[in-house]
């Protein structure tokens, strides 16, 4: 574990880059291995903890050699239980293995993009992808969203979905809890003036009007694209919408 450097939102020029960021308590950050830099080494889980810096918790694995790591903790993983990442393995949940030997239907999270560069997609409390089908050099995987897009077999992924599922039904309760956390008040663009947000100004309360809802800089809050690495497209089969 480290000691996290706050920012407050603000990026490598000093100038804030994420607005309602600022305060909160302090945080070690947990290495975490989303690869796979042990394979056939069968690891035995230490302990459950959980981890400020994200919405699941951790898995502690202890190595033959001594060595602990932390991986993202899948749901139904206890203390005492065996781990194992290898070319192919048991459907254990937390066992972790290449696409192409994943039975169809099969659930998994922590998955790689691109083979060796560790995993990228579903590392969410309680999100999980399905195992869809297998085509050639790719495997389908249905995301949480719906949308169905093809990734290389020789990647892997860990069985089983991420722990802490009942993340998303969690109220904060009050706005002390929000400062701990690090989040500012948030106030809205219609009680600005016109030099500060494009929904500012009028006499009294005013509507946004025919425009579209925007940020701050004038460009479009909801709705406008935001995709710029196009040339995945052409490895979604089936669109969320």
């Amino acid at each position: 574990m480290r000691g996290l450097r706050k920012r407050g939102g603000r990026g490598r020029r000093g100038r804030i880059t994420v607005r309602h960021k600022g305060g909160g308590v302090k945080r070690l950050y947990r290495q975490i291995e989303f690869g796979q830099e042990k394979l056939d080494k069968i690891a035995k889980v230490e302990a459950l903890e959980y981890d400020p810096n994200r919405t699941a918790f951790l898995a502690l694995l202890q190595y033959p050699d001594g060595q602990k790591k932390y991986i993202l903790a899948p749901q139904g993983l206890k203390v005492g239980d065996e781990i194992v990442f290898s070319e192919k393995a048991s459907l254990k949940p937390g066992h972790r293995m290449k696409l192409k030997n994943i039975p169809l239907g099969t659930m998994i999270y922590n998955i790689e993009i691109e083979p060796g560069r560790g995993g990228k997609l579903a590392r969410g409390a309680g999100t999980s992808v399905q195992v869809m089908a297998q085509e050639g050099d790719y495997t389908h995987l249905k995301m949480p969203s719906g949308e169905v897009r093809k990734i290389l077999n020789q990647c892997f992924a860990s069985i089983g979905e991420v722990s802490h599922p009942e993340h998303r039904f969690r109220k904060l309760g009050k706005a002390g809890i929000a400062r701990l956390k690090g989040r500012r008040p948030t106030v809205r663009g219609s009680a600005m003036t016109p030099a500060d947000h494009p929904h500012g100004g009028g006499e009294g309360r005013a509507p946004i009007g025919l425009k579209h809802p925007k940020t701050p800089w004038g460009k479009l809050a909801r709705g406008g694209k935001t995709r710029k690495k196009k040339w995945t497209d052409k490895l979604i089969i089936q669109r969320r919408k």
